[in-house]
């Protein structure tokens, strides 16, 4: 049994409407017994109870990222940093994956993550030759920093069986040169044809679930789990998940490795392995439990396969894709809601947003049930009549404003005017609708309070205005990354508050949040992490 704590001299933001602000939260049995005055929270902890003087602190409820690969992200922090400004240039991948080379043992894969070629100066799209200046003696996957495309070197291609002579995958498009030849980019479901990947995943999304040779990915999780509580991270969903990942997570939690809370999304190539078993959500415990059940309707912004309904792009060059049909993704859908899930559509551009809205429309028609909580992934441009659709459903849309200051400036170059209006949180908000924020990491920063600087101040990378009308307040961006990402879960009545009788997940702010400048928000470390009522991350830690 945990100890019994009370935290003293607090700033709490309770993420409670009833009861917003206190001074003391007492636990017992790794649960809040009393959220207000100090004697009040003294009254209700035994005389040895541990106590924790925050010192005029902010102390919040645990964070919660409803849109963190979780796993990914661990296995990102182990692989090649190629991101924007580390990687600015051709010449500065190539002189990253060299560097990799020379410490990595010949025929063992090198993977990196996060590039970002339209900051190259003259955007020329990289090709397996720079990899192959790079090294030779190793197979080299280079994700892009969407994760839905990546670049190979010829060893991988090779490695892979794959030649000029292959065709493009439902869902998936194999760059070529004038001449026809392969030049390493594979861009969405083509991903699951040159990766070495250990589930066939189909047209169902942009294939990550690789297992390198001699990797632990369960000690990854359990070295990435101490970033997390660091950042003030408690409880994250993971928005892909395969049978690979599921084993992962399983083989995690049974060593007591697993670090925070984790719900899991299943990607739809599951959807009838587990109607065979009749498994649906909720299903799992308070550590590790499975949630929505993930599809794909479009590409990605930043990598031009976001499907809009008008062409866009410097040069109106990109016109988007799709994954499916709009009669494949609303079967997908009516499969899923008709089996008792709660979906979560990927869906970036406004035509897409159309085929994922009718899809979710008809399944909730053809099959009516109460509290469906169906989510929007990314939500990127949906038009107001969309937003008001979304309310009328019920739908919840999982935002990621960290993508305005990582990609903004391109986004601005690339859209126009049409950028102002990505990720319009503000009118979510006016519209009735409870947005989540969320990372998407590790496409983005990990660190909640990067996320809700984001979403307060609207500015690229380079400090230009993006949709300024957009911005939320602090309160508003605290309950999107707490209560409502806990509602999106299926977890609001145990987490995602401070409250009597919910789990004593907090996280103590090194600051006092609401008299820092939105902009320095994101500058504020964490001072202290619970969870489950007991200290598992300090800045001593």
């Amino acid at each position: 049994m945990a100890q019994d704590l009370l935290i003293l001299n607090g700033r709490v933001w309770t993420g409670d409407t009833a009861n917003q602000r206190a001074v003391a939260v007492a636990i017992s049995g790794g649960r809040i017994v009393v959220v207000g005055a100090a004697d009040a929270a003294r009254a209700a902890v035994s005389r040895d109870a541990l106590v924790i003087d925050a010192g005029g602190r902010t102390v919040l409820p645990g964070l919660i990222d409803a849109h963190n690969h979780y796993l990914a992200t661990a296995e990102a922090l182990a692989s090649v940093n190629v991101r924007f400004p580390a990687v600015a240039s051709r010449t500065d991948l190539i002189q990253a994956i060299g560097e990799a080379a020379e410490v990595t043992p010949p025929g063992r894969w090198i993977r990196a993550v996060g590039l970002d070629w339209s900051k190259f100066p003259d955007e020329r799209l990289p090709t397996r030759h720079d990899l192959d200046e790079a090294t030779l003696g190793h197979p080299v996957i280079v994700y892009h920093v969407s994760v839905h495309h990546a670049l190979v070197n010829t060893p991988a291609m090779r490695g892979r069986g794959i030649t000029d002579a292959v065709q493009d995958p439902p869902g998936g498009h194999f760059v070529r040169d004038e001449a026809g030849r392969l030049t390493g980019l594979c861009l969405d479901a083509a991903t699951d044809l040159i990766l070495p990947v250990v589930v066939d995943i189909g047209c169902h999304g942009p294939n990550f679930h690789t297992l390198l040779p001699g990797e632990d990915s369960v000690a990854l999780l359990a070295a990435a789990s101490q970033v997390y509580l660091a950042a003030g991270l408690t409880t994250v969903c993971d928005p892909q998940v395969t049978r690979r990942e599921l084993r992962i997570y399983r083989e995690a939690a049974a060593q007591g490795l697993l670090g925070l809370r984790v719900a899991l999304m299943p990607l739809s190539n599951h959807l009838d392995d587990f109607a065979a078993v009749g498994i649906a959500p909720p299903f799992g415990d308070d550590h590790l439990r499975i949630a929505a059940m993930k599809l794909y309707a479009d590409g990605t912004l930043i990598g031009g396969t976001a499907w809009f309904s008008e062409p866009y792009g410097a040069l109106g060059e990109f016109t988007g894709s799709t994954y499916w049909q709009p009669e494949q993704l609303r079967d997908l859908v009516d499969r899923a809601h008709g089996n008792g899930w709660q979906v979560g559509i990927h869906t970036q551009g406004d035509r897409a947003m159309a085929m994922s809205l009718d899809a979710i429309e008809a399944a909730m028609r053809a099959a009516p049930r109460s509290d469906t909580r169906h989510r929007i992934e990314h939500c990127g441009y949906p038009t107001p009549d969309q937003i008001a659709r979304m309310a009328s459903l019920g739908i919840i849309p999982v935002n990621q404003p960290n993508f305005l200051v990582d990609s903004g400036d391109d986004f601005l170059r690339h859209l126009g005017q049409r950028a102002h209006r990505l990720q319009p949180i503000r009118e979510e908000l006016d519209a009735g609708i409870r947005p989540v924020l969320s990372s998407d990491a590790f496409v983005s920063s990990l660190r909640p309070l990067d996320t809700i600087s984001a979403a307060m101040t609207r500015r690229t990378r380079n400090g230009e205005p993006i949709g300024i009308d957009q911005r939320i307040s602090l309160d508003e961006a605290l309950f999107a990354h707490t209560i409502d990402a806990a509602t999106s879960i299926g977890m609001e009545d145990r987490i995602g508050s401070l409250q009597p009788g919910k789990l004593a997940d907090i996280a103590i702010v090194d600051g006092i949040l609401e008299n820092t400048e939105p902009e320095r928000i994101g500058a504020l470390e964490m001072w202290m992490t619970l969870l489950d009522g007991e200290i598992v991350w300090t800045t001593n830690t």
